[in-house]
């Protein structure tokens, strides 16, 4: 998956414990961990709201896209000759 959270890195900036956010957002510490390893195929926007909320950051500070070689030939759509 190209789109990767820095949770982890926000959360070490802010000197937050991953508990402590959990129980701030209303989130099990179960999903606040699936979330931070990145085993999740989609945030609801609720609550990536919530996470820039009580991190005091902006969703580009707990998102980044870093393509890979798959995604790119799925991404690129049909080709345009004929």
């Amino acid at each position: 998956m190209p789109i990767i959270l820095r949770l982890d890195v926000m959360l070490a900036r802010r000197k937050r414990r991953a508990k402590d956010l959990a129980r701030a957002i209303g989130m099990t510490e179960a999903n606040l961990s699936l979330l931070k390893s990145g085993k999740v195929q989609g945030v609801r926007f609720a609550t990536l709201a919530a996470l820039c909320r009580e991190l005091d950051c902006q969703p580009g500070d707990l998102l980044e896209y870093q393509p890979d070689e798959e995604s790119d030939d799925a991404t690129s759509g049909p080709s345009r000759a004929g």
